[in-house]
């Protein structure tokens, strides 16, 4: 059976010096995604397409290729999200079955991200829809940021139910999405402002079965250490003191970790109080 034009696409396992990204933003990946549209979207004029991708493309850099090839997805599909995402999400490739060394293949669908923060916010289930589809084939921690900026109540409520999906890239989601400070990412100044926003998904997934998803919490904690650090001391004190007299070491085990990877930073500048919360959560 033939593969997926996603898998199809050829990526290198990390980034390479001398390498640049943009390069991944190129013909090749054009090709691919317009056979992937052609396969579900009736009528779809793959050349015009192509001819648009390729408008100006060599002149840009990585995050505004994937927009100039988001452009023309937009302007070859259906104008309504709502018409349009089921499309987007039936061209998509399967699920990724591992939640590490996945390597940079994944990018493929870096242009999909690309449009559905632009055009997905304005139908917020179909660009939900969209979201979840989307980081289990790549990530929608940037796609996701538009939805949270304007209809911030729907969607942590979304997220609360999504912190017990059975999928660790969704649950992933919910806190990488809405951490303040994600790099290459638009910041969220009202999260950044309260943590209360985020905390309790936080909370409902410090536990996570998966490293995958305890190391996005301990970074999202470890943001808002770096703008309300008596706040972000206090969880990781009470974290601690929640499993003083916890029997199931596994977990313990973890719970210190995630403390000790979330003040790493303040640990670094010689911060007492992060100083001592490494020694209290030290594997014993």
């Amino acid at each position: 059976m033939r593969l997926h034009p996603s898998q199809r696409f050829k990526a290198s396992s990390a980034i390479e010096a001398g390498v640049p990204l943009k390069d991944m933003m190129g013909r090749r990946l054009i090709d691919l995604i317009g056979e992937s549209l052609a396969a579900v979207v009736p009528g779809f004029d793959t050349k015009r397409f192509r001819s648009r991708a390729l408008k100006g493309l060599d002149a840009l850099e990585l995050k505004d290729r994937a927009a100039n090839i988001s452009h023309a997805m937009a302007e070859n599909l259906p104008s309504r999200f709502g018409d349009l995402s089921p499309l987007l999400i039936q061209s998509m490739g399967p699920p990724l079955e591992a939640t590490e060394d996945n390597g940079l293949a994944p990018f493929f669908y870096l242009p999909h991200s690309q449009l559905i923060a632009i055009h997905g916010v304005s139908t917020f289930d179909a660009g939900m829809q969209a979201n979840y589809e989307l980081t289990q084939r790549f990530t929608a921690e940037f796609s996701i940021r538009p939805f949270l900026i304007t209809h911030r109540k729907k969607c942590l409520s979304l997220l609360k139910r999504w912190t017990k999906d059975p999928n660790p890239h969704v649950r992933r989601l919910v806190s990488e999405g809405t951490r303040p400070r994600l790099p290459w990412a638009e910041r969220l100044r009202e999260f950044q402002e309260d943590p209360q926003l985020a905390l309790p998904l936080l909370e409902r997934l410090k536990d996570d079965s998966e490293l995958y998803v305890r190391r996005s919490v301990a970074n999202h904690l470890g943001d808002i250490l770096k703008d309300h650090v008596d706040v972000g001391f206090d969880v990781c004190e009470r974290w601690l003191d929640e499993i003083e007299d916890c029997d199931d070491e596994s977990r313990c085990k973890n719970r210190r970790w995630m403390i000790r990877h979330a003040v790493r930073y303040h640990a670094k500048k010689q911060e007492p109080r992060a100083l001592a919360l490494r020694r209290v959560a030290a594997d014993v």
